[in-house]
Formats: structure tokens, sequence, C-alpha cells
């Protein structure tokens, strides 16, 4: 059955990362485009709304301003969140509050593209750091998951009184990466407050199948980070114990449609048989030296077009 039939346009919104123009974790990963060139070729390349970057502005009337000149919206605020570490949880949740008081600023119309809170859990986490990714991602003992679900639970209370979706990110290089931790993560956590974010390339990277994930969560999918993974790449990234920053530089991610992930027509499937609402974002963590931002921004919409009909 296709997809093209099921999903709409009017509960599907298609927005971009600024990941493809530079890199918000390796500010080093950068050829200078700056903020208005980023927005300007996102919705020159077809894309509704965007997650925030590093280069935006602080000001929410200023960004709001920018973003209303091209018909672009805000899809989610980030919070990394410290759980599972010791003397962070007031730091947290402070950070949520802010991050939800800064999007409410921005969304002041009855305007359908609502942004949801995205996070993901970074006690311990190597993805920042000059290590071996794979064999160094943390492992969550009792203590910590239980630390973890319960500030996710508060901070999906605070999220939902705020009208939002807490949307869980797994990640590589944290303790919610892996196929067996995303399954206890869902399985812990109450559906009310806490919500899945599918991404798709962190997931294939440690060879755990996204439509597999979708299938299994499907009720609770509520945001989705479309990027598609190179495999000759993310085997070298195992192989040689590549850092998160080495594996993006040697290519490991790229827009749908471009590499080796072939289940996206089928997790499109997937989403329209759980009557999906929400936010498609297309993501590609690359080197804009190397990747020229508005052919993949483009390329990655006219993947989705073609199976979305829209």
């Amino acid at each position: 059955m296709s997809t093209k039939s099921k999903l709409s346009p009017d509960k599907v919104h298609i927005g971009v990362t600024p990941t493809l123009w530079w890199n918000d974790d390796f500010i080093n990963i950068d050829i200078g485009i700056p903020f208005e060139q980023a927005i300007s070729e996102m919705a020159l390349a077809g894309y509704v709304g965007c997650s925030l970057g590093h280069k935006y502005p602080s000001d929410p009337a200023t960004l709001r301003a920018a973003l209303d000149l091209r018909g672009m919206r805000i899809s989610e605020p980030w919070v990394s969140t410290y759980f599972t570490i010791n003397e962070m949880k007031a730091q947290t949740i402070k950070k949520v509050r802010q991050q939800l008081a800064f999007i409410e600023v921005m969304e002041t119309d009855n305007d359908s593209r609502r942004a949801d809170l995205v996070v993901a859990e970074f006690g311990r986490a190597v993805n920042p750091l000059p290590l071996a990714l794979i064999p160094n991602c943390p492992v969550f003992d009792d203590r910590e998951w239980g630390l973890l679900v319960e500030g996710l639970h508060e901070i999906g209370k605070i999220a939902r009184e705020e009208g939002r979706r807490l949307c869980y990110h797994p990640h590589l290089g944290t303790g919610v990466m892996r196929a067996d931790a995303v399954e206890r993560l869902m399985n812990s956590t109450d559906p009310e407050l806490v919500h899945l974010l599918v991404d798709t390339g962190h997931l294939a990277a440690v060879y755990v199948d996204p439509l597999e994930i979708t299938r299994k969560f499907a009720s609770r999918v509520r945001h989705m980070h479309l990027k598609d993974v190179r495999a000759d790449a993310v085997r070298k990234m195992h192989e040689e114990g590549l850092s998160f920053e080495e594996g993006i530089q040697a290519g490991i991610f790229t827009v749908p449609g471009d590499g080796s992930i072939k289940s996206f027509p089928e997790i499109f499937e997937v989403l329209a048989e759980a009557n999906f609402d929400g936010w498609l974002i297309i993501e590609a963590e690359q080197n804009p030296a190397k990747a020229t931002p508005l052919k993949y921004a483009k390329m990655g919409r006219a993947y989705l077009r073609e199976h979305l009909g829209f």
C-alpha cells in the first residue's frame, strides 16, 4: 500500500537540520556559511522547518523574524540531559524550562507546525570525545537506569504541562544507543510522558534496524530524523575505532536515498499505519567542504517528495 495516500501534509511537516551547513557538535567542521544563508537555502530546497543551531540568533524575536520571512518554523529545541551523573539534575531541568520558554515565544500563533522537545542522556557520553566511539560508549547499570527514567518522567510532565511532547533521541556514543537500550527505555517509561524520536542514521550506524525499531514502537514515535548511512564508512568506524568526529569526517552519514538504508519506504508505511503526525526531519551530518549543503538538502527533499507525494 502506498504511503502517498496516507501520510498527509496537513499532519506531517518536512524540516531539515543545520548540520548540512555546519556541525553543532564539532564547530571546526565549518566553512563559514552564515545563519541567514543556511535558512534561505533550507527554504529554497522546500523545507518548512528546521532544528536550532549554534549560529542561530539567541534573541527569539530576531530569530522569529528571520524564519517568518522564509516561511519557516523551529521543529525542535534540544536538551542534553545529565540525569545519570552527579549534581546535574537541577541544571538539566533548568535547561529544559529555558528551552520550553524560548520555543513558546517563537510560537505565538495557531500554526500547526508545533515544536517538540528533543532530549538525549549525555551522562558519561563519549561522542564529544576523541575516543573510539563504539567500544567506549557507556552501559548504564540499574541505578543509572532508575535515575534516567525518573528524570525523564519529571521533564516529560513539565513538557506536557507546556503542551509539548518530550521525544527521546537514542544517540551514538551514549548509554541509549543499541537496540536493547532503546527497548529498555521504552519499556521503562510512561508512554504518555516519553515519546520516541527515531534517528535512522544513528541506529543504522550501530547495526540496529531502524525499520524494526519503528515497527516495534510505532505508537510511541512522534518525531523522525531521517538520515542515511554509507556502509563502507560505517564499517571503517567499527573496524578502525574511529571517534564520532572522525566518523562524520569519514562520511558515515548522508541524506536518505544516497546511502545504504533501503527501508525508508517501509518506514513511511509503518508511520502511516500508526497515524503519525509531526516532523520528518532530513539530516546529514557531513563536512560542507565535501558535501555542498544546498545540493544535499535538495536531494533529501526530492527523495521525500518522491515517496510521500508532497
